[in-house]
């Protein structure tokens, strides 16, 4: 179909109605992935590794130290969603210096990031998603900021009931609505009697991807760790988000010129991750995260070797450990086939 993501949206709405806000996010952020880099100071945000070096290299020396604990077997390292490489490139050159280079192997379907990526990490392997991934040999998985961009469902108390949010369109002009009533046994027992305007969000696609991840861990063995802000649900909440240029935006506005995110449910993972009956840690701050694997050491250590840095050095280790930034905003969360230890930070 012709025309720009709005145009196509507007047709296939006026043709067919409101579509679910699950089905607007999912194109919109297609669009908006396949079609430029977002990240750093030209972008629209950035992410930690894009910080700071330190946030790549402690996840590979967490990688690392597990892969020694589990007795060295080969692995695979299999970033989600790997943004323009850098924190694998990182990680890489921190697994280097003990011994460990395993083949990388990206899930991304941007070509426009892909491009990035190659350019950071060429001797990666790509895959549109997780099932194309080889299950011949374990693997440690990392997911950074990737749950937050999957698409959500929406359902908004009306009345005595539930409905699932729907976009509508007029003159090009998106907005949100309620649609049809949804059934009050899809609604967590605890919330079913939230106020009139109460949103609960959930998200089909993670707890899909948690899963099938999952199977892989406990068919093959190895590890994963998911780091992205969110919060322990089910809970009452409308936590849909777009932001371009670095300030929040309105997400029903240009769909596919704005990233569009939602909080993560880390219980709702954990416990899609734990029915294929993986061990789960976490999830704990980014910040009490980072401190656990050394960054502070890490830090004294970069300002030592390059002083015209030091103060550089030191606002980005603020950026990403203190409350007040994405300490505590962000959270770490480890799964890991039984047989396999503990990853550091959750000890």
């Amino acid at each position: 179909m012709d025309g720009s993501l709005p145009d196509r949206l507007s047709r296939a709405i006026t043709i067919a109605g409101p579509i679910p806000l699950s089905q607007y996010m999912a194109a919109a952020n297609a669009e908006y992935y396949a079609t430029r880099d977002p990240l750093g100071s030209a972008g629209d945000f950035t992410t930690a590794p894009e910080i700071s070096q330190m946030f790549g290299e402690l996840i590979g020396l967490w990688a690392a130290d597990l892969w020694q604990r589990a007795g060295e077997p080969e692995i695979y390292w299999v970033e989600l969603g790997p943004g323009r490489g850098t924190l694998t490139a990182d990680a890489m050159r921190a697994m280097g210096r003990v011994g460990l280079d395993p083949p990388v192997h990206f899930v991304e379907t941007s070509p426009t990031l892909r491009a990035s990526q190659r350019a950071a990490v060429p001797y990666a392997t790509w895959h549109d998603d997780i099932a194309h991934l080889p299950d011949d040999r374990p693997v440690i998985a990392v997911a950074n900021e990737f749950f937050d961009a999957l698409p959500i469902r929406q359902l908004v108390k009306a009345g005595d009931a539930w409905r699932e949010r729907l976009v509508a369109c007029q003159d090009l002009i998106f907005l949100p609505i309620a649609g049809k009533d949804v059934p009050a046994s899809v609604i967590p027992e605890s919330l079913r009697d939230a106020p009139v305007g109460s949103v609960i969000e959930t998200s089909p696609a993670s707890v899909a991807i948690a899963r099938a991840l999952a199977q892989r861990l406990m068919a093959h063995g190895g590890a994963a760790l998911v780091v992205d802000y969110g919060y322990d649900g089910p809970a009452i909440g409308d936590t849909l988000q777009a932001v371009s240029g670095h300030q929040f935006a309105n997400p029903f506005e240009e769909p596919g010129s704005r990233d569009l995110t939602a909080h993560v449910d880390f219980a709702t993972l954990a416990a899609a991750a734990g029915v294929e009956a993986v061990r789960v840690d976490g999830p704990i701050g980014q910040g009490a995260f980072l401190t656990a694997l050394g960054i502070d050491p890490r830090a004294e250590a970069l300002a030592r070797s390059t002083p015209e840095r030091a103060e550089q050095i030191a606002a980005d280790r603020a950026r990403l450990v203190e409350d007040d930034q994405m300490g505590t905003l962000f959270r770490a969360m480890a799964w890991t086939a039984r047989d396999w230890p503990i990853p550091a930070g959750f000890l």
